[in-house]
């Protein structure tokens, strides 16, 4: 679950954090001018808040004097004009794609002198299912572009232990910072990694981390990514969660037990088990077409979720044809086999479709959608079945 900035700073406070003071506008902009008077300033910093990266560097598409979703306000008048302009407004960034994200929460902040800037993140490292701090004196730029020219710059660190939390002391060479600095640095990231631990997040992304003029850190930008897998343990967190900002058919799916991702191919693909799913879209790019979506019915699939996943690939208008993959475990094939048959009928579902089953009461459901008169065809061997869908998305 991603969070907005202000509510991952909101987080981050109740962790004794340096977070500038701020306030959030939902959809209006009302008592604006009476809260500028309480958060210190001017200058104050006025920030579009959605779900993506890139914001500084973004453009509206109704013109805000083309300086992205991050400006700098010097007078109250101009702080509400910023403001006015934002919301509601349409920002296009690297992140959002060319169709951009509608700004519906804006945020206002205190401003910082900025001396020095960093890169600060901690995600899980997969290779040694540890907790891993990148930090680079490179901040405020893409962390990918210093990774590719200048790698040496960017540095890493595994905690096998979450409450030993301690920093290589040449680090604050490497960083250019004073020990006192250094010490400052190290006491910010054991409160992360308890923040990180407490949360059940999976990414914490801080850039900038800044030196401010009285030579202090402070969190000049928060990115947090919560694990939903989690989210039962967190009520408070689950009431932040911002539907708008996401996808309407991933929403849909979530919503009936279904995970769905929209990519940009031509083949529609419903499987059940995550594996299964990735080994699909492997295959379809085997022979040279792309996956429209990623689409895992989940283990326990039934005839209502096999109905509500073909409602989400036909609302796909780039999908030209259906690859169908069950392993028969814990649901059986005929069931499945049964469910795609009626949602066929009651959708009026038109598009090419093939359906692979393996596993339990695999050839009971083979032999339901080969005596079904539609579209559809039933192919045992995983190879050609990803040929033949390939062929139809023709």
């Amino acid at each position: 679950m991603n969070l907005h900035e202000y509510q991952a700073k909101q987080l981050l406070l109740d962790f004794n954090l340096p977070i500038l003071n701020g306030k959030v506008y939902i959809n209006n902009l009302e008592n604006i001018e009476e809260d500028l008077k309480k958060i210190k300033g001017p200058p104050w910093v006025v920030k579009s808040q959605i779900h993506a990266g890139g914001r500084g560097a973004g453009h509206f598409l109704k013109s805000v004097n083309n300086k992205g979703g991050v400006q700098i306000a010097k007078d109250i008048d101009k702080a509400i004009s910023l403001s006015h302009s934002m919301l509601s407004n349409t920002i296009i960034t690297k992140q959002t794609g060319p169709k951009g994200k509608k700004v519906n929460r804006v945020f206002i902040e205190e401003s910082c002198n900025i001396k020095k800037e960093f890169y600060l993140s901690l995600i899980i490292d997969r290779d040694s299912s540890q907790l891993m701090l990148m930090i680079s004196p490179e901040g405020g730029v893409d962390i990918e572009e210093v990774a590719e020219k200048h790698p040496e710059k960017i540095h890493t660190f595994l905690f096998s232990n979450l409450d030993q939390i301690f920093l290589d002391e040449k680090l604050h060479k490497k960083l250019e910072i004073n020990l006192s600095q250094f010490q400052e640095l190290q006491l910010i990231v054991k409160k992360l990694v308890l923040a990180f631990k407490s949360l059940d997040a999976s990414t914490i992304e801080i850039n900038p981390l800044v030196i401010n003029d009285k030579g202090n850190f402070v969190l000049l930008d928060a990115k947090m990514i919560i694990d939903d897998n989690a989210l039962f343990r967190h009520p408070e967190i689950i009431n932040l969660r911002d539907i708008s900002e996401e996808n309407p058919l991933e929403l849909q799916a979530s919503e009936n037990g279904m995970n769905y991702v929209k990519l940009n191919g031509s083949i529609g693909c419903m499987v059940n088990g995550a594996g299964l799913a990735m080994a699909t879209m492997d295959m379809i790019k085997l022979f040279g077409h792309e996956p429209a979506n990623f689409l895992d019915l989940g283990g326990t699939a039934n005839k209502e979720r096999a109905i509500q996943g073909f409602k989400i690939i036909q609302s796909d208008l780039s999908v030209k044809s259906v690859l169908i993959n069950i392993f028969g475990g814990i649901i059986q094939c005929d069931m499945i086999a049964n469910g795609i048959v009626d949602a066929i009928k009651e959708l009026n579902f038109k598009l090419p479709l093939v359906v692979r089953f393996q596993g339990t009461n695999a050839s009971q459901g083979r032999d339901i959608i080969n005596k079904f008169s539609g579209n559809i065809i039933s192919i045992d061997d995983f190879t050609d079945a990803a040929k033949k869908v390939s062929e139809l998305a023709k």
